[in-house]
């Protein structure tokens, strides 16, 4: 049997070129789009202003197909946490955060994370692969309709939408996993699908700066950048990352990507640790590290967690760390931790998701190895990488 093709996997250019080898025109590919993402329609009987011919075509070609839900939590504050299975045994999960004024959905890109900062529980998983299109899109298609339904809110343009604005800021770094994830922002942007704006739609990145720059020119959308460190060799311990590109070279990245951006600033966020990032003497090196970059400051207070070996600033510690950069003329604000009783706060999304790649296991076999082929057998490995 020939597999369906999922039709969450397309971008707009891409579902009217698939319209276009079915012998249709491109409006239909617009029709069937606003049924997918404006009114969540997976059923194509649904779809009453579609040819019943087309119809049929799309019955045993293609499906509209969203990772499960496992489980499905809120917090006492609001915040809601799915955990969706993205098959072989893989599972990400997806945080809704209600405001007064607005409602952020946070989309994780990866099945675990490459990039281990060391004060990151999701990173401490490792890494399983990449998310599709579908897997990635899927999370906003499915938060979405679930919250409208559990509001009694019809689908459709006119439904008064649940999520109106979305951060790339979940498990995973989005930049290493560049194709997808720019297909589902470009779907996140399309008036016939979510029709959010650029302003409205966040990347966060630990600094892959080849793809910050590829993103400014093919997708450029608000930028926040994993900082938390005021120097290299600060940074080289906390975001791996660093070493291969340094201070200098994410700085110069954040400045060429404002070029693109649809705001004139870079949010830095900044997870406060206490004794390791947070002196006044941390503040100064951020000031002079950021004099060229137009920039905000988010400074996050750490989530803990056993494997990290981390604490938390104090309170007051934090105060007085945003007043210096404040003083300097830096916008800075202090993030509420929100849903960390259902361990969607920053940082905590691990969750109930099993360590799939075996880190630990791994390492002890490589030192095995070492043991018995001599100190080179790590460098050989990496050569053939």
């Amino acid at each position: 049997m020939t597999a369906l093709t999922n039709l969450l996997d397309f971008d707009p250019q891409q579902l009217t070129a698939y319209c276009g080898e079915l012998g249709e025109k491109p409006f239909r590919a617009k029709q069937l789009q606003r049924w997918i993402h404006q009114f969540g329609a997976s059923n194509f009987d649904e779809m009453t202003d579609l040819a019943k011919s087309l119809r049929e075509k799309l019955k045993t070609r293609a499906h509209i197909l969203a990772p499960a839900v496992i489980s499905d939590h809120t917090s006492t504050d609001g915040t809601r946490k799915w955990l969706v299975d993205v098959g072989q045994g893989n599972a990400v999960e997806t945080v809704f955060i209600p405001e007064e004024n607005r409602g952020t959905l946070c989309i994780s890109t990866q099945a675990g994370c490459a990039v281990n900062c060391r004060f990151c529980s999701t990173g401490k998983q490792g890494f399983n692969r990449n998310l599709t299109v579908a897997e990635i899109i899927g999370q906003l298609w499915m938060a979405e309709f679930e919250l409208r339904k559990s509001k009694g809110i019809e689908a459709g343009p006119k439904g008064e939408r649940q999520i109106t604005n979305v951060v790339m800021m979940g498990m995973g770094e989005p930049l290493l996993n560049f194709e997808p994830t720019v297909t589902a922002l470009k779907l996140m942007l399309d008036d016939n699908a979510y029709g959010l704006s650029r302003r409205r739609v966040t990347l966060s990145t630990s600094g892959v700066v080849p793809m910050m720059d590829k993103l400014s020119q093919e997708c450029a959308v608000a930028l926040a950048v994993s900082l938390h460190a005021s120097n290299d060799t600060l940074r080289d311990g906390l975001v791996p990352l660093n070493k291969k590109y340094p201070l200098h070279e994410l700085m110069g990245a954040c400045q060429r990507y404002l070029e693109f951006a649809p705001r004139d600033f870079v949010t830095f966020e900044y997870c406060m640790l206490d004794g390791v990032n947070d002196s006044d003497q941390h503040a100064r090196e951020l000031i002079a590290l950021v004099k060229n970059v137009p920039c905000k400051f988010n400074l996050i207070p750490f989530n803990p967690f056993p494997e990290s070996g981390l604490t938390r600033s104090g309170n007051m510690r934090i105060k007085m760390f945003a007043q210096i950069l404040l003083d300097a003329g830096i916008v800075t604000t202090v993030r509420k931790t929100r849903g960390d009783d259902i361990d969607a706060a920053c940082g905590q999304l691990a969750g109930e998701v099993k360590d799939r790649t075996r880190v630990q296991e791994r390492m002890q076999q490589m030192s095995e190895y070492q043991t018995k082929f001599g100190p080179n057998f790590g460098k050989i490995v990496e050569i053939k990488k």
